[in-house]
């Protein structure tokens, strides 16, 4: 069968309500992946969930969310972007409300699970809406920023309303909240965004089969790690299978007519490269949040809501930075942006990981976190733009599904390599604040060792990348102007 691009059919284009409607459902999606962390202790409370039972709540989701990003992306592919998108706003608002509702603890984690299908479909579906409705350019430059603005207040901002809401209402009440949402977004984005056409071409079964379950098993490998060790058969096996049948995936996708992840995505070292920074940058994000949460109401004494509260200084400068990109990228480049804005998250993590017992919030945390906000600020949306830097239409919900499957990859097994790390750290110390201490600074110095690996990958792959490119486009515009002048002459 013949191939069809999906382009957006014609029709009048709003373009400041599609960034909306996109980025309300994105950052939906990433306030639920970290509004659960300042709720956990009431969860517990209120459901009798043992310590393992507990860390499924948020394991179920992210198990499910990243085994089925790759598929998720494909399906907007052929069936129509923007018919994908709301029905997985739907599937996620009736989710939310299941997990609202739930009456014990097997109800929630099925929830929490049948969330991650709907989070599997929206976030690579926004990206690729909002890369097939703004052209290249400055258009597309502000709403990544916007974009990657989302992906990084998100995740602070669910800490403060998941620990207010803990607090004074419900942790229940943090997951009512997105239907309300959920069903505006749904009323509007066929009103404003316009449908992608689909292709008629065959779907890849057995791509999508290997992707699935190859994905599935190493983010359960990797959650499991985290519990029960590296060295535990379980995980053993499921990464081992994970391993086996992505490599399946890699051969098929050689061979398959309309591949579910082309492989000619990773011929661009600049998509490369920034598929596998991003894995690195947010390992250390997710146990930057994971751990400073535990220290600041282990250690300091803060309350939920209190400790939501205490991530502000860097939401506020993340946010503050993130609005300059559009203006910092046409004068200094993705790459040089990108270089600086890991440098600066990578000192800022090595200065909180200097965190001793006697360390006051000001000076340990809220003043590193100013530097790791920054940094944010400047990373995310100059790692998204890489992450589709010259996709061609056809492959852009493939590159999308990419740049969050890294995003979702990266967190699971950072996570698990953080919490392998810090295991043991502290088992010597003489109190329980002591030990918890050194069990947050080991973790959080791995997380700076994880921000190094990921600068040295920019460096060694991005930089060079964009510069070709730019050396390139340059050489090209030189020539077009010699031929025009050449014709002017003759």
């Amino acid at each position: 069968m013949t191939h069809t691009a999906n382009r957006p059919v014609a029709g009048r284009i709003n373009s400041t309500a599609i960034l909306a409607i996109i980025l309300i459902s994105y950052f939906m999606i990433l306030l639920d992946n970290s509004i659960i962390f300042t709720g956990l202790p009431s969860i517990q409370s209120s459901l009798g969930y043992s310590a393992t039972g507990l860390s499924w709540v948020q394991d179920a989701y992210t198990l499910v969310f990243g085994g089925l990003l790759l598929l998720g992306a494909r399906l907007g592919d052929i069936f129509g972007r923007r018919r994908v998108f709301v029905s997985g706003l739907a599937i996620f608002a009736i989710a939310s409300f299941l997990v609202g509702v739930a009456p014990n603890g097997w109800w929630l984690i099925a929830a929490r699970a049948l969330q991650g299908v709907g989070a599997a479909v929206v976030a690579p579906a926004s990206l690729s809406l909002l890369t097939a409705s703004f052209p290249p350019g400055p258009e597309r430059t502000r709403a990544v920023a916007w974009y990657g603005a989302a992906a990084g207040i998100g995740a602070s901002l669910g800490l403060v309303i998941g620990g207010a809401l803990a607090d004074w209402v419900s942790w229940r009440a943090g997951f009512f909240i997105n239907i309300p949402i959920g069903i505006a977004m749904i009323a509007l984005a066929p009103r404003f965004i316009p449908e992608t056409e689909p292709n008629s071409g065959r779907f890849d079964v057995a791509g999508a089969v290997l992707a699935t379950l190859g994905m599935t098993a190493l983010v359960f490998g990797t959650v499991n790690s985290a519990e029960a060790g590296w060295t535990s058969p379980i995980t053993v096996a499921t990464l081992a299978a994970g391993a086996i049948l992505l490599t399946l995936l890699f051969l098929n996708e050689a061979r398959a007519e309309q591949p579910i992840m082309p492989l000619r995505l990773f011929r661009s070292r600049e998509r490369s490269g920034a598929y596998a920074a991003r894995m690195l940058y947010l390992g250390a994000m997710i146990g930057f949040f994971y751990f400073t949460t535990q220290l600041l109401q282990g250690v300091m004494g803060f309350s939920a809501f209190q400790a939501g509260i205490a991530f502000f200084p860097m939401t506020i400068v993340n946010f503050a930075v993130a609005m300059l990109i559009p203006r910092l990228t046409p004068r200094f480049g993705n790459s040089a942006i990108l270089s600086v804005g890991i440098a600066v998250t990578l000192a800022g993590m090595a200065w909180l990981s200097l965190v001793h017992p006697g360390s006051t919030y000001l000076t340990a945390i809220a003043l590193p976190m100013i530097l790791i906000g920054a940094g944010q600020g400047l990373a995310f949306a100059p790692l998204t733009s890489a992450g589709i830097s010259g996709v061609e239409a056809e492959d852009a919900g493939a590159a999308s599904g990419l740049v969050n499957t890294a995003h979702q990859l990266g967190s699971a097994l950072g996570l698990g390599i953080l919490v392998a790390v810090s295991a043991g750290a502290g088992a010597s110390a003489d109190d329980a604040t002591t030990a918890l201490t050194d069990h947050v600074s080991t973790a959080l110095t791995a997380g700076t060792a994880l921000l190094a690996a990921c600068l040295v990958i920019v460096l060694a792959l991005i930089v060079p990348a964009t510069r070709t490119r730019s050396t390139t486009k340059q050489f090209e515009q030189e020539k077009g102007n010699r031929d025009v002048a050449l014709v002017d002459r003759g």
